[in-house]
């Protein structure tokens, strides 16, 4: 196994704040993880006493992204991937996934927050064929995203560019567009875009509870519409079945996962 190869940047130098609730800790606990506090627990545990679906989300949302990158790899033979907001390791992270089908696909993975750098070298190991690489960086700065990114990635081949959960975590509409934008452009044809992001107006349940938690004082996450989700897309060729809930998404067979769901997403071709 490779080692993997690390960007340093100003996460690196913050202290892990153990006395706040944060987002990419409370999602490993709802995936069933143990990077988190009892913090991230209380808040996770406030949260679903409010809407539970949320946990049936989160992991419906990582199957989703199983799929998405099983298809990538096997179906449309791509070998690169940029993963932006990485979030904290859990099983099937985008190398074991792709590498598991293709050993020589090279993964770039972005984030910015000092625990997910803390366990960068566990989630990057990479086989010996391929390449993993690490940005300490934010989306809400693509250009420096892209910059690192040509060091382990061809721009000339095609890219699978994934985007989860992460741009409802850019509060302007027209700013998330325009960093989608901003990275597809720099990806030549033959690339592919991979979002799913929480979805409003299909739970009330759920638009209630993460109102709620938007209020709190933690770090807001912001629910879109299922046409602000399919807007992210425009200029793309979507891979059938269109942007639908993650659940719908070529299911697995047998899978028990509910079809509404009010996380939403797709992936799409640069033709």
């Amino acid at each position: 196994m490779s080692d993997p190869v690390t960007t340093p940047g100003h996460a690196a130098q913050q202290k892990i704040d153990t006395s706040v609730p944060h987002s990419a800790r409370i999602w490993n606990y709802w995936l069933g993880g143990k990077d988190n506090y009892p913090v991230d627990e209380e808040a996770g545990d406030a949260y679903t006493a409010v809407f539970p679906g949320i946990v049936t989300i989160a992991r419906s949302s990582r199957a989703f992204l199983r799929r998405n990158i099983t298809y990538l790899v096997a179906e449309a033979g791509v070998r690169q991937f940029l993963d932006i907001g990485t979030g904290l390791p859990t099983a099937d992270n985008t190398h074991e996934v792709a590498q598991r089908i293709a050993p020589e696909t090279r993964i770039v993975y972005v984030d910015n927050d000092p625990m997910v750098l803390a366990h960068a070298r566990a989630l990057l190991y990479s086989t010996p064929e391929g390449a993993t690489a690490y940005i300490d960086s934010d989306v809400l700065d693509p250009d420096s995203v892209l910059r690192d990114a040509a060091k382990t990635l061809d721009f000339d081949r095609p890219v699978a560019l994934i985007l989860s959960n992460i741009l409802g975590h850019v509060a302007d509409y027209d700013q998330a567009r325009s960093i989608v934008t901003r990275l597809m452009d720099a990806l030549p044809p033959g690339s592919y875009l991979s979002v799913n992001d929480g979805s409003r107006g299909i739970d009330p349940e759920f638009d209630r509870a993460q109102d709620a938690y938007n209020e709190s004082g933690a770090a807001p996450y912001i629910l879109r519409t299922v046409d602000q989700i399919t807007a992210f897309f425009d200029g793309l060729e979507l891979v059938d079945p269109g942007v639908v809930p993650v659940t719908r998404w070529r299911p697995e067979a047998g899978s028990a996962a509910p079809e509404l769901i009010g996380e939403h997403g797709g992936l799409a071709r640069k033709p």
